[in-house]
């Protein structure tokens, strides 16, 4: 018998998408331990009788004065690698509204709704915590309005949840529309002068890309030099070149020319590119922005009080909660769903907390509102790690509790009775 025709929520979605979205969580599960092993790395070291060279290393200049790209270490990690994180952030997205599920608006709503709330709360905590204390604070009102998926991950690996596959599928899907949010954020709050010379030269590098990657033209050697001039002149404009990878990952087609299975070339370079982002890119950068002196911060009591520090606490924990939670009910709300068999709203509490890890993000907005360096820098930092440290453990107890339900819906979903490669239930999910 056909399922039942009233609109369900965190349904869990077609064969090849969850198959698709498990290899791919898989990787960031991966990426998101090591990043958690950098972060805490950079975190003995910076507090360590040796943390002058964790200081001295940050700050070592590499790269061509005559460009202008004489940076420091730390700066090509935020300003060069994460490009490579918004590059893929950039494929996923426009390939879930291209050709995954999500190309359906009323499968959309879900998490771009979550997503909204989710950085509205925390901006708004984070406001009225700062404008009740006067200040310069009000400037990282951005700080706790990302997700990190790696590190969400993570958490998950090593508290060994076994969310089953809607519930996965919203986390990342959650976590894309948030990357997007953020780079629009960062491009439109977070330029402090613009200048429209390089920003103009950019279009015309970003075109060719655009021209060749449509004509399926896979060669790194015509493409990496056009992205990497593309990057420059808007790391020139003034505009954060992170907003290039993002750019650059718009420009890939997503649909195959020739009919037939296999990958389109947005999925192509996605698998090519991901082990760099999750592996590489997003550990040095958090090695390099992990790491915090407590003692140079003026230690945890003067953190505390000030209010940068407990308004991105307060953000994460409890805004990210509020936000995504109040957006999934609202969708609930107007659309009159109803939650999909087996799953509860403690469920989408979990996973409401468990958005309250922001990491590799926040820590990026944090060092655009208030420089490195600053004064500013070390609280955010101690705000930023605490936060996502808060969010894991209230998660991890929520999470644990249902564990058990988790592995019976996980067990369902991968039975394979007749053994074709799919599992059962999603052929029952079919429509007969």
């Amino acid at each position: 018998m056909h399922r039942s025709a009233s609109p369900r929520l965190f349904g869990r979605g077609s064969w090849p998408e969850v198959r698709r979205i498990g290899d791919l969580l898989r990787t960031e599960t991966i990426g998101g331990l090591l990043l958690v092993g950098a972060a805490a790395l950079a975190l003995i070291w910076a507090n360590s009788p040796l943390r002058e060279a964790y200081a001295d290393l940050s700050n070592l200049r590499v790269g061509p004065a005559s460009l202008h790209l004489d940076l420091t270490v730390a700066a090509w990690a935020a300003d060069g690698l994460l490009a490579i994180f918004f590059f893929v952030a950039g494929l996923e997205l426009k390939r879930e509204f291209v050709a995954g599920d999500l190309r359906d608006p009323r499968r959309a709503a879900l998490p771009v709704a979550a997503a909204v709330g989710g950085m509205a709360a925390p901006a708004l905590i984070y406001v009225a915590i700062n404008a009740a204390a006067g200040g310069d604070g009000l400037v990282g009102w951005a700080i706790p309005t990302a997700t990190d998926i790696a590190f969400a991950l993570a958490v998950l690996a090593v508290i060994s949840t076994h969310l089953p596959a809607a519930l996965r599928l919203f986390l990342l899907t959650l976590a894309v529309v948030d990357d997007l949010l953020a780079i629009v954020i960062i491009a439109l709050f977070y330029t402090s002068e613009l200048h429209l010379v390089p920003l103009l030269l950019m279009l015309v590098p970003l075109a060719v890309f655009t021209v060749l990657v449509q004509r399926r033209v896979r060669s790194w050697w015509l493409l990496l030099p056009l992205a990497v001039v593309t990057w420059a002149l808007m790391h020139a404009s003034g505009v954060h070149a992170t907003v290039a990878g993002v750019l650059l990952g718009f420009a890939v087609p997503v649909v195959r020319r020739a009919p037939g299975p296999g990958p389109g070339l947005a999925e192509h370079f996605e698998h090519r590119f991901r082990p760099i982002s999750a592996g590489v890119a997003v550990p040095v950068f958090a090695f390099f922005a992990a790491g915090v002196s407590v003692v140079d911060a003026g230690g945890f009591a003067e953190a505390f009080t000030d209010p940068i520090t407990l308004g991105i606490v307060l953000g994460l924990v409890v805004g990210k909660t509020i936000g995504v939670l109040g957006g999934t009910w609202l969708v609930q709300r107007f659309t009159r769903a109803r939650l999909a068999e087996g799953l509860s709203w403690w469920d989408v509490l979990g996973l409401s907390i468990l958005a309250g890890i922001g990491f590799t993000v926040s820590l990026l907005i944090g060092e655009l509102a208030f420089g490195t360096g600053s004064a500013a820098e070390g609280h955010v930092k101690i705000g930023v790690l605490t936060g996502s440290l808060v969010a894991a453990l209230i998660a991890t107890v929520v999470l644990r509790i249902r564990n058990a339900h988790y592995r019976r819906l996980c067990a369902e979903e991968e039975r394979d009775d007749d053994h074709d490669g799919v599992p059962d239930v999603y052929q029952r999910d079919e429509p007969a």
